[in-house]
């Protein structure tokens, strides 16, 4: 009987399925979109998989034949885009091909994605187009790609060899080796997930509550007929099903709808392909079958508190206060399973994924408790005022339940956001200096595998040359074995002018060697310093001299040795251990010696990708860092872009589901308009009141949601062990959620004209 309510209750039946229908579709699309992340991340391992094997070293052993294929790493950067780039040169006749070509491309020749085409066709890849320097003949197919607007290119080589770093292997598909993520982005990932969908959960509690008031109604004219409470009951959860069971599958159909669509767009630098966008079937069935259930549920518990009598509801009598003391239990449980983890990634712990989303969870639920208590009590002793103000506090005073949900999803989302902002900023500025920015605007650290004496000086002097650049220095280096030294020490070696741009040399000739110190602005920055070796200890080459056998690979640091001190890198670093001339030592003798340099110039970004076109034409392998840990850096900027991606959804998800609700609200007390605009009062007015009545609420869910969201950021802060925090980090966030609230109610004015109608009284 409730299910036929829903559907054949006329017009208003209808309309208030629709409302509700609507309101759980938005929350079950974000909610599948949602469960396909997991599925997304994997798509994504697995394309990076198939085209891997060439460049993974602990598969590319692979002897020559026909089949065999050379690659070396040439991944790039280009207006702050990742590049994904590979060199291949086939061994036979026949090699194997990476997914999304059909043959290796010759030496000049190179195979892109669809994506990098355009951007060497347009005039913005000037740049890019000298860099790689070579004839487009193909195009990468999807199969080869992570996403639709991938920066990707294979380029043809004749000069790759494993000695000079490139992996020989008959196959493509090896399994990646993956260091595990950083504690820091794993506490990023949790409490942005957390955060993200618990507004959703929000949102569907707060659209099966659609049309309370007209179906209590209902129920007691039921019961006036015979019906007993507990089939009251019954019938407003198949009332409530009926709705919930339209929304998932209207929710379904946007998410399809979306899904088709979504390799069109980019968002944030991140593009995926829509056959990557399907949910897992576990997470997939729980929406399924959690939806209806909860609306059900959260049927039945709006109901606890409502006596349906066959004359009326007691609800509308004189309603018993909000206790608070229940409300509290949430945040202080939250607040007790985060607090204990205080200092726990300080020293390198890890992240108990449970215990943090669990404390989130619990510790945000606390703005959905308390905001309705708060905004009756606060409203509770507003008395005066001009009419549509005295309007919107009465309002308020007989029932701000409906008002305090159609903004508790918002509270929530913008004090995750603002916990989130503050983490984000303190990873952030743990990547870089603030010494190093007040001396240099900008430095570049570079590193090569696999040179020789004469191309560190090459590249070094094409480095000074280069656009923008201020100053550069690069040196060979090398890291061997020492008896009595736990981590090894480091092996410089350059010419005199070399070694004089890194360590404080007077006199110097070939066969000259020096002990270097760590200088102090640099060890009071890093907490302490490396001892350089002594004179005599015996150091593990990793080959022999060639003497005819007549040694071993050991090797003594010489006597004469000079001791001198080392010189501030524009990275706030500097060179220790040990600095040798040539004759010293032949570079031979050492295992792979690779190219370390640091370039100091100004912050443009013209300058930047013509350092980066210089780097890449002596080696497209050598790798050029912004900051001290690009790596995490990266990481961290592609979750944030990833967060901030995802926020966006659910503030037009937000945005939507507070239109609908405001609409239900506004249609309940289409009656109550009309009545008091045929006693003369004005329209100006009631529009007047709406506002005032959104902005007392805002106001007070948003002051919540600030000192929540702060309280939650210090907290995660206490577990990084950092007491530095941005206490102004709330403002856009705050902002964005006020503008999303004021945006929807001048949307729902128009709304608000149409029901101020005489037409409104006539009942049936």
């Amino acid at each position: 009987m409730g299910a036929r309510f829903a559907t054949s209750g006329g017009r208003q039946g209808w309309l208030r399925t629709l409302l509700t229908a609507v309101g759980v579709a938005l929350g079950v699309a974000v909610l599948l979109l949602a469960a396909a992340v997991p599925e997304i991340i994997s798509g994504n391992d697995a394309r990076s998989e198939a085209r891997s094997g060439a460049f993974n070293t602990a598969s590319g052993k692979a002897q020559p034949s026909e089949y065999s294929v050379l690659g070396k790493d040439a991944n790039n950067r280009w207006n702050g885009y990742q590049l994904y780039g590979r060199l291949l040169q086939a061994d036979g006749s026949s090699p194997a091909t990476p997914p999304g070509l059909d043959h290796i491309p010759a030496p000049g020749e190179m195979a892109v994605s669809p994506a990098l085409k355009k951007v060497l066709d347009s005039p913005e890849g000037k740049e890019l187009r000298e860099r790689l320097d070579a004839k487009v003949v193909g195009t990468i197919g999807d199969e080869g790609l992570l996403g639709p607007y991938e920066l990707a290119f294979y380029k043809g080589a004749d000069d790759l060899s494993v000695p000079g770093g490139a992996v020989r292997v008959d196959k493509f598909g090896s399994p990646l080796d993956e260091d595990p993520m950083d504690p820091v982005l794993v506490l990023l990932v949790v409490v942005a997930c957390a955060v993200l969908v618990m507004p959703v959960a929000i949102f569907i509690a707060t659209a099966v509550r659609f049309g309370g008031e007209q179906r209590d109604a209902r129920l007691a004219a039921l019961r006036l007929v015979g019906a007993d409470i507990a089939s009251a009951r019954r019938m407003a959860a198949g009332e409530t099903l009926v709705g919930a069971l339209v929304g998932l599958l209207l929710g379904g159909w946007f998410f399809l709808l979306g899904r088709a669509f979504i390799g069109r767009f980019e968002i944030f630098r991140i593009s995926i392909f829509p056959e990557d966008v399907t949910p897992g079937f576990y997470l997939g069935l729980l929406i399924v079958v959690g939806v209806p259930v909860t609306a059900v549920a959260v049927t039945i518990f709006a109901l606890r508190g409502v006596a349906i009598e066959p004359l009326g509801l007691v609800r509308k009598s004189e309603q018993r206060k909000r206790r608070l003391w229940w409300r509290l239990l949430p945040p202080v449980a939250g607040a007790a399973l985060l607090i204990p983890l205080a200092g726990g990634l300080e020293t390198g712990g890890t992240v108990n994924e449970v215990q943090v989303s669990s404390g989130v969870v619990l510790l945000l639920s606390g703005i959905v408790l308390l905001l309705p208590w708060l905004v009756e009590r606060i409203v509770g002793r507003l008395r005066g005022g001009p009419v549509a103000w005295q309007l919107a506090t009465r309002r308020l005073q007989l029932g701000s339940g409906n008002a305090t949900r159609a903004i508790s999803g918002i509270t929530v989302a913008v004090a995750g956001a603002i916990a989130l902002q503050m983490l984000f900023s303190v990873a952030e500025n743990s990547q870089s200096s603030e010494s190093q920015a007040s001396r240099y605007k900008s430095h570049v650290d570079i590193y090569g595998p696999h040179t020789t004496l004469a191309d560190t000086e090459a590249l070094t002097a094409d480095l000074r040359r280069s656009q923008g650049v201020k100053n550069a220095h690069g040196y060979l280096q090398s890291w061997v074995e020492a008896k009595g030294i736990e981590d090894g020490v480091g092996i410089t070696v350059g010419s005199c002018a070399t070694l004089r741009a890194v360590a404080r040399i007077d006199e110097c000739r070939d066969g000259d060697s020096f002990l270097v110190r760590t200088p102090k602005s640099v060890s009071e920055e890093q907490g302490g310093a490396t001892p350089p070796p002594k004179r005599g200890t015996p150091l593990m080459l990793d080959k022999a001299p060639d003497d005819g056998g007549r040694s071993n690979y050991t090797w003594q640091v010489p006597g004469s040795a000079r001791t001198v001190m080392g010189i501030e890198l524009p990275n706030g670093g500097s060179l220790d251990g040990l600095m040798v001339t040539p004759s010293v030592l032949a570079e031979k003798r050492l295992d792979s010696p690779s190219f370390q340099g640091t370039v100091a110039m100004e912050r443009n970004a013209k300058a930047l990708e013509a350092l980066r076109t210089t780097v890449f034409h002596t080696d497209p392998s050598y790798s050029l860092w912004e900051n001290a840990d690009q790596e995490t850096a990266d990481q961290i900027g592609a979750i944030k872009n990833a967060v901030l991606a995802a926020s966006m959804a659910v503030l037009l998800l937000i945005g939507a589901s507070m239109a609908v609700s405001m609409l239900e609200q506004l249609r309940e007390r289409k009656r109550q308009l009309s009545v008091l605009v045929a006693f003369g009062t004005k329209r100006s007015t009631l529009g007047a009141s709406v506002l005032w009545q959104t902005t007392v609420t805002v106001v007070l869910g948003i002051g919540m949601a600030v000192f929540f969201g702060l309280g939650l950021g210090w907290v995660l802060l206490r577990m990084l062990g950092d007491a530095r925090a941005d206490w102004l980090v709330f403002l856009p966030s705050a902002a964005a959620g006020a503008g999303v609230i004021a945006l929807v109610t001048l949307i729902s004015l128009p709304f608000l004209w149409r029901m101020m109608r005489p037409d409104g009284l006539r009942t049936e």
